[in-house]
């Protein structure tokens, strides 16, 4: 057996076979970010429905459909940062603003 390579709190029983990643946040959800990209995207005048707001990322060249940003939005989905970067360029916010908490 190979021992894991990770710190323990990385890994469930410290063999490669059995690791376990902590990528949850202690609500459970999978991303930092999906509470604040709702809020500000309901925020935004005039109002932008989640199809909208799929449909304007894509235009700006990050193909998300919207059951995506409800994903997002909902914690049911990793972000990654290149999409970070675009969901706040089309919020108009600086990056890090949607991982902070409200």
């Amino acid at each position: 057996m190979r021992f894991c390579r990770y710190p323990a709190p990385l890994c469930k029983n410290q063999y490669w076979g059995d690791i376990m990643f902590i990528n949850k946040n202690k609500d459970g959800s999978l991303n930092l970010s999906g509470r604040q990209i709702a809020s500000l995207r309901r925020q935004l005048s005039p109002k932008v429905s989640q199809r909208a707001f799929a449909d304007q990322l894509t235009a700006q060249g990050l193909r998300l459909n919207k059951n995506a940003v409800q994903r997002i939005e909902s914690g049911q989905r990793f972000v990654t940062d290149i999409e970070l970067l675009a969901i706040a360029k089309a919020l108009d916010v600086p990056p890090d603003r949607l991982l902070k908490e409200k």
